[in-house]
């Protein structure tokens, strides 16, 4: 693992690892996924690998602010030093601007963190979607019925993947273009 990776999953332990054991497990998974993907987006393995262990860094107790945790752990790294890009990508993770949208908090979280639409940011989404919240690898599909259940039908959770669910997929589909070419 390389210096930026191993600071993120450092950092990423310290905040989630006692107060969200279950969360941890998760995070744990995808940023040892997001690491494998590295070949995938060349000169960015190391921020994609920094992004797959702090994407849920909002969900920190001593983080969390607005509810959101894609936007409240993207101020929060840019408030420790972290690049904006790097913020950018957790802001943005896997269809934040539609739970964005849901919260009333699209205008904020659009201004202040630019939309990446890359490989970077697909492989991001690919190592969030398939992995559950235990961090075992799940098929997308499977992993969009478990939140559903986990939330239940009138969540805001919910409602939001109703809209972001196609985007998410066409992101997971070029992911999986890259694995097989």
């Amino acid at each position: 693992m390389n210096r930026l990776a191993d600071r993120a999953a450092q950092l990423a332990e310290q905040c989630l690892s006692a107060a969200l054991p279950r969360r941890w497990r998760h995070v744990q998974a995808v940023g040892a996924k997001a690491e494998s993907l590295g070949r995938l987006v060349g000169d960015d393995a190391e921020l994609l690998a920094a992004a797959g262990w702090l994407h849920d860094i909002g969900y920190a107790p001593n983080i969390a602010d607005t509810g959101f945790h894609a936007l409240d752990g993207a101020r929060w790294l840019l408030q420790q030093g972290f690049e904006p890009r790097l913020a950018s990508l957790v802001a943005h993770h896997s269809c934040a601007s539609y739970e964005a949208e849901e919260r009333g908090l699209k205008t904020a979280l659009m201004a202040e963190f630019p939309l990446e639409q890359s490989p970077t940011s697909d492989a991001l989404w690919f190592a969030d979607m398939t992995t559950g919240p235990d961090g075992q690898d799940l098929p997308v599909d499977e992993r969009l019925a478990e939140i559903r259940e986990r939330y239940g039908p009138d969540d805001l959770v919910t409602r939001f993947w109703v809209k972001a669910e196609a985007p998410l997929l066409e992101a997971i589909r070029r992911t999986e273009e890259r694995l097989t070419a």
